[in-house]
């Protein structure tokens, strides 16, 4: 009687240890270096665009900050007929900076507020630096500085890298 074998591909003859042998050297290093171009390729795209997709992130926190801070100076407006300082009732725009501060960007006024007028700007720093976006009390709104690559624009703001004005 025979006896069995469990693997009956693998049996012990000289031609199948040959083959065996050739299944487990492993990779060449043409393979590994396909694959390390592979990798290699598609990291060169991917890195850039998740580096924008964080920046568009971060530039939200511009537009919450530039909002917010244009209610309040709508509501001092309000309360006082001004959007200037009037006597024991200062403007936001004088507020600590820990109050402007939203996320990378610091909310300023450009200039002094006046009885009818403001023009408020939100400066990035970090991850964002280079970035200004402007809103005035008629709500116009404008992107004044960017880093290279992306585009101005002076009645909207930018929030993507190639966004037309």
């Amino acid at each position: 009687m025979k006896p069995r074998t469990r693997f009956p591909e693998y049996a012990c003859t000289p031609a199948n240890r040959s083959t065996r042998a050739r299944h487990l050297q492993g990779l060449t290093l043409i393979e590994i270096m396909v694959v390390v171009a592979i990798v290699a390729i598609l990291s060169g795209i991917a890195y850039p665009n998740y580096r924008d997709y964080v920046v568009r992130g971060h530039l939200a926190d511009a537009s919450n900050g530039l909002s917010t801070m244009r209610a309040q100076m709508e509501r001092h407006f309000q309360d006082n007929r001004s959007y200037a300082t009037v006597g024991s009732f200062t403007t936001p725009c004088a507020g600590a900076a820990a109050t402007r501060t939203f996320g990378s960007f610091v909310v300023t006024c450009q200039g002094t507020p006046t009885a009818t007028a403001f023009t408020l700007a939100a400066t990035g720093s970090g991850q964002v630096s280079g970035f200004t976006f402007t809103i005035n009390e008629a709500d116009v709104r404008a992107t004044t500085a960017v880093p290279s690559g992306w585009s101005t624009c002076a009645t909207k703001w930018i929030t993507r890298k190639g966004m037309a004005c």
